[in-house]
């Protein structure tokens, strides 16, 4: 793979996300490159959608149209580009993961605010928990049985930064927690108060939300636990790191009271490397399987669908 390219996306993924690129400090140098690519495809996609003077839905036709290119014979012009086409090559990266990513992103040009559960599961999936099944194949995994666990572990990470970013989302115009939740608390609706300063009034419905958003969260969270025994250790130890930062943030909102006022929570790098030092330690203390039936290179079935494939965590009633 292009060295040049592998710097571009490793340069993406330190300035967008520390957590993540510690994480991947922690993979094999292969898997290490591919995930960066990976990531920084995401990113990018993330970011055209997300330019404050350009047309959200021109951006999406546009990837839409990038991504057609990746799955055909043709080579990109665009270094990063052309890695992430020889990223699904070498992987077998089904194109409905990226295409439902993509959907995800169009999801956002077209609603500022999700009416149930349900609907922002199905958000959730497609931006995150996609994420995790294309992971899947860049680790390496073989085991379908995986897949369900780490598309849970996608969407409880998105679940993650719903609860951290409420009002800044909110001064955005946008409501990501369902709206059916938000009534139950609230007693009203809060559309109309979108986009403007939050009223303190609801500081304290917000707060009771945003605690059932992370249980939710936290079940997800176990779920991808369950997953991690289909990785190689080194894998593992990668994935659990990534999943107990991200889950530290909830930590985090939770010390807070859940006070959707009470600043962006965030975990300093000294917890990170604490939490990152507990993961090896539970990771070299488990009892691996490493059969070939697990960890040789094979293909993976062609797609996992939401919700079909996708059930809610057994410990879970419904998605709540």
């Amino acid at each position: 793979m292009n060295a040049d390219a592998i710097a571009l996306c490793s340069a993406t993924i330190a300035r967008h996300s520390k957590s993540f690129a510690l994480a991947s400090r922690l993979l094999a140098p292969d898997a290490r490159g591919e995930a960066v690519v990976l990531y920084h495809w995401c990113r990018r996609a993330d970011d055209l959608v997300d330019l404050p003077q350009g047309d959200p839905r021109a951006a999406v036709d546009q990837l839409n149209a990038e991504l057609d290119l990746l799955y055909s014979d043709e080579t990109p012009t665009d270094i990063t580009l052309a890695a992430m086409q020889q990223v699904v090559r070498r992987r077998a990266i089904p194109r409905t993961y990226p295409a439902e990513l993509l959907e995800g992103m169009r999801m956002d040009t077209e609603t500022t605010f999700y009416e149930n559960t349900d609907e922002l599961m199905l958000y959730c999936y497609r931006v995150a928990g996609t994420v995790g099944l294309m992971m899947s194949h860049v680790l390496g995994v073989s085991d379908d049985a995986a897949l369900r666990h780490a598309a849970h572990l996608g969407m409880a990470m998105q679940l993650t930064n719903i609860a951290r970013d409420v009002r800044e989302d909110w001064e955005r115009g946008r409501l990501y927690l369902p709206l059916d939740l938000v009534r139950r608390h609230a007693g009203e609706d809060l559309r109309p108060y979108l986009g403007g300063p939050l009223p303190a009034r609801f500081r304290a419905p917000l707060s009771r939300v945003v605690r059932e958003v992370l249980d939710t969260a936290d079940g997800l969270y176990r779920s991808g636990d369950l997953g991690l025994r289909y990785l190689s250790r080194r894998s593992a130890l990668a994935v659990r790191t990534a999943r107990y930062v991200y889950a530290g943030i909830g930590g985090c909102i939770a010390r807070k009271q859940f006070d959707v006022f009470a600043g962006r929570a965030y975990v300093p790098r000294l917890r990170k490397l604490y939490l990152a030092a507990g993961a090896a330690w539970i990771t070299l203390r488990e009892n691996r399987r490493a059969s070939s039936r697990v960890f040789k290179r094979a293909t993976l079935r062609s797609a996992l669908r939401f919700p079909r494939d996708l059930p809610p965590p057994a410990s879970m009633r419904g998605w709540r």
